[in-house]
Order: structure tokens, then sequence, then C-alpha cells
């Protein structure tokens, strides 16, 4: 899952609209944020394997270090521990954030197949396998990402021109990057899959970006 992920981060800022959308950009994909260093420094290991499933090429050999639900559970406390330690937020928003992060974990197991790890050392491998049905993917994508615009769009609102350009802008290149992975052909190499991947630090900074020219839905205009 791609676009779906950003759909949960989306939504979430009408459950905590004190949280930028830069932190739950960051909370929504950060096991895929840290997972292309662990391929690089051989800690964990991808493959491309064309049919692998019918949406993606991808075999993720192993990686419990940032996707296994444990893992998750980790990264979402120690996420939320430092949100609210530097930002001095409240409890229910660093709830938030850590709720996010875990998210990454249910969603996987809607769309993989039956690779994502319970633990980090065990051999219980879970997924659905949603991947095997593109037809289906797409929808369920499109529907997450409908609705979480909409929720997002109830909770905010621009305080200037720049606040809807880059915000849309942002949302652009989101669908265009999915549809490429739909239409596209296989990646190359998992070199150049996990390379690719570091640009998701973009979306993060980019969302940083548009939030600090929107505003909660309610407050005054700055």
């Amino acid at each position: 899952m791609f676009v779906g992920h950003f759909a949960v981060a989306l939504a979430a800022k009408r459950a905590a609209p004190a949280v930028s959308l830069g932190v739950l950009f960051l909370a929504c994909q950060l096991a895929d944020l840290v997972w292309p260093t662990f391929v690089l420094m051989g800690i964990e290991q991808v493959e491309v394997e064309p049919g692998n499933t019918a949406f993606t090429p991808l075999r993720f050999v192993f990686y419990p270090y940032s996707h296994s639900l444990v893992a998750l559970l980790g990264w979402g406390g120690l996420t939320a521990l430092l949100y609210a330690v530097i930002r001095r937020a409240s409890g229910w928003d660093a709830l938030v954030v850590a709720l996010v992060v875990l998210s990454h974990w249910a969603l996987d197991v809607l769309t993989h197949r039956p690779d994502l790890p319970l633990t980090i050392t065990g051999a219980t491998r879970v997924g659905l396998g949603l991947w095997n049905h593109v037809a289906a993917t797409v929808a369920v994508e499109s529907l997450m990402l409908v609705a979480g615009l909409g929720l997002y769009l109830r909770a905010t609102r621009a305080r200037n021109r720049r606040g809807t350009l880059v915000f849309w802008s942002l949302m652009g290149v989101l669908i265009v990057i999915t549809i490429g992975n739909i239409v596209g052909p296989p990646p190359p190499s998992a070199a150049a899959v996990v390379w690719a991947a570091q640009l998701m630090w973009l979306f993060v900074a980019w969302a940083f970006w548009a939030d600090r020219h929107r505003q909660p839905v309610g407050a005054r205009l700055r």
C-alpha cells in the first residue's frame, strides 16, 4: 500500500488538529522510511521478482526490524514519546501519532501476501493478499484517499494561497506516483527500489511545508 498510508495521516488530522501533517506523514510511513536504510545496511532484504503479486514485483525477503508488529509497536511508542517531549504535546496527540505509526502494519497485513512478520525473530508471517487483485487494490486505496481527504479538508483550511497550492501539488504528486506504480515497468533492481524509497522523506518535508500555510477550521486567520 502506498497512498492508503497517507490517507490515514490525512484522516488523523481531524482527530488531532494540533499535530502537523508533516508529523503524521512521518508516522504513517515510518516503517517505509527506515526500511530502505536497513536494506542498504544489509540488515533487511528485498528482491525484485515480477509476478510475486499482481500489483507489485517486490519480494520482501526479510524486514522484521522495520515492518514486524513488535517493531512497529516499539517505533510507535518511541515516536510518540519523542513527539510528546519535544512538542510538549498532550497525551491524546501523542497517542494519535503512535496509532498512525502502527496503522502501517495493519494496512500492510491487508495488502501483502503472507510475508509480514509478527516478531523480530519468530517464523510466523501474515498477509491477506489484496495485492493479488489489482482492481480491488486500486478501489480500496482510492476510497481511503477520498475519505482521508474529506476528513482533512473538514479539519483544516488554507491561511493563504500557498496553503492551497502546496497541499494540492503534494496530493497530485502522490497520485501520479500511484498511477506510475500501477502501469509502469518493474524496477531494474532492488538497489534502485531502496534508493528511490529514500525520496519518501521529501513527502514528509512537503507536508510540513503545506501545514505551515494551513490551520484548523474555526481558528482565526493569521
